[in-house]
């Protein structure tokens, strides 16, 4: 693929996690994160969240879709991604656990499988996208 290509698959991806994001932080788990991040939720900093994702799914791209995307290995984008996602989401929530004075356990392991979640059907998502799109 063209430097192009993984661009435009890039800002294709883009709006597949924002979507999926937005309905389990808006909606699905909102209600689990103000039960037990209550005493530390503020206002929504947005250009930061933002900067993350773009960040987030240029890894995703990276180190899941772009290694397998030629070989059509679907499986082993969803196991990168998945590890991906696993790796990321660890490094936030057990540095908060490790740190954070009344950092909740089950925050930690819900948002570390919803991290292994999101990249894998992100990556999948971009996967297909890639593929229908390029090859």
């Amino acid at each position: 693929m063209t430097s192009l290509q993984y661009i435009y698959l890039y800002l294709l991806t883009v709006p597949v996690f924002f979507i999926i994001d937005m309905l389990w932080l808006g909606l699905i788990a909102r209600p689990f994160y103000q039960k037990h991040l209550e005493y530390l939720l503020g206002p929504v900093q947005w250009l930061p969240a933002i900067i993350l994702y773009l960040i987030l799914i240029i890894g995703v791209i990276f180190f899941a879709v772009a290694p397998n995307l030629a070989e059509g290995s679907l499986l082993r984008v969803l196991a990168f991604g998945a590890l991906f996602g696993f790796c990321a989401y660890a490094a936030y929530d057990l540095t908060n656990l490790a740190t954070l004075k009344e950092w909740p356990l089950v925050v930690t392991l819900v948002d570390m499988a919803w991290g292994t979640f999101i990249c894998a059907t992100v990556g999948g998502a971009s996967y297909v996208i890639g593929r229908a799109l390029f090859f």
